[in-house]
């Protein structure tokens, strides 16, 4: 389990019964048994399982089995082109076959990015299937009970505005045209002569090849493996902001009739159970995780614990690696999740 080297890590591919196949990185401890505590760990965009690389290892060592998917679109992992395909009650139907699959019952959650939104959304859909929830970067968002598309999403958060870019088809070829100097600038600490939320600056990059200036978060190695990983295509990693319409109306409910008799299929709540406890990791200087936002999740999660990292930026199992993991081990320390040496009788 070396971080600059992804193949020393056990990779799988498994066909799920929701009929599409994952590829994932399944890490057991020593002392695995059947009271080990899985830690199934989501990664957002343009992301990849490799986004853990740094908390597999010493997870595992604390006695965990680490569950790390490459998520739909990705990599080895299937990529429908259809972005309905890409909702989040299909991405948890598909984690939670992936559960099924591996013989794990109730997991602890985490997320980033979009990670973040698709494990919150399990907590919603899955209630059951959850020990503990952790959320990284993105705050907890409940589900709208009004449609706003995304040009007014972005107008009313204004750090959103580059989901306007990622939800037009038009930008995939551009991305894939130009994919390392994308990359390269999605990739950076606070501070940087780039921000990704600066649409002014994505014409730039894409149509110059502008690369910036300020040092990547990721090796020149790891920089690369992205690259061959995310040349596979890039269809499927924008399809997921291509996805409100779709989202809206697993979440908010559609009435169907049949012979008479009116079904409301589905109406989520807002508020996260009342019995889980969250965990809420940020960087102070993170453009995608506003105060405010941050402030707002408050309201519709009984149990929260955030923790501001500061002057950390997005990238926050990379720049702040072992703090973040130590701060979930001891969080979940906290709650009586780590796992025993041996099995209870």
């Amino acid at each position: 389990m070396d971080p600059s080297n992804p193949a020393s890590f056990n990779h799988r591919n498994e066909r799920l019964s929701t009929g599409r196949t994952y590829h994932f990185v399944d890490q057991l401890p020593e002392t695995f048994h059947s009271q080990t505590t899985t830690l199934l760990c989501i990664h957002g965009f343009p992301d990849l399982w490799y986004s853990w690389r740094y908390q597999v290892k010493p997870w595992v060592q604390m006695g965990f089995r680490v569950v790390a998917p490459t998520m739909l679109g990705y990599g080895d992992t299937d990529k429908p082109v259809d972005p309905s395909e890409y909702t989040t009650k299909k991405l948890c139907a598909d984690l939670i076959a992936l559960l099924d699959l591996l013989g794990v019952e109730r997991a602890v959650v985490i997320g980033h990015d979009w990670g973040s939104f698709i494990a919150s959304r399990m907590a919603l859909w899955h209630p059951n299937r959850l020990l503990s929830l952790v959320l990284m970067s993105i705050p907890y968002t409940p589900p709208l009970r009004q449609y706003i598309t995304i040009q007014e999403f972005a107008r009313r958060l204004p750090n959103m505005k580059y989901q306007v870019y990622f939800n037009d088809p038009n930008f995939t070829p551009e991305v894939e045209a130009a994919l390392l100097p994308f990359l390269s600038a999605v990739f950076l600490p606070p501070g940087s002569d780039i921000n990704f939320t600066d649409v002014s600056l994505w014409p730039k990059i894409l149509g110059e090849g502008h690369l910036p200036s300020s040092p990547s978060v990721l090796t020149p190695e790891e920089l690369n493996y992205y690259y061959t990983e995310l040349k596979k295509g890039m269809t499927g990693p924008l399809n997921y902001y291509r996805t409100s319409q779709y989202r809206f109306d697993e979440e908010r409910g559609i009435i169907l009739t049949l012979t008479s008799i009116f079904i409301l299929v589905a109406d989520l709540p807002s508020v996260l159970p009342s019995d889980l406890s969250v965990l809420f990791l940020w960087g102070t200087s993170d453009p995608a995780a506003m105060p405010a936002q941050v402030s707002n999740a408050r309201k519709f999660v009984p149990r929260l614990q955030d923790v501001a990292l500061e002057g950390r930026g997005h990238w926050i199992m990379v720049e702040a690696k072992d703090e973040v993991t130590r701060t979930i081990s001891s969080w979940l320390g906290d709650l009586g999740l780590l796992s025993p040496q041996k099995p209870k009788l």
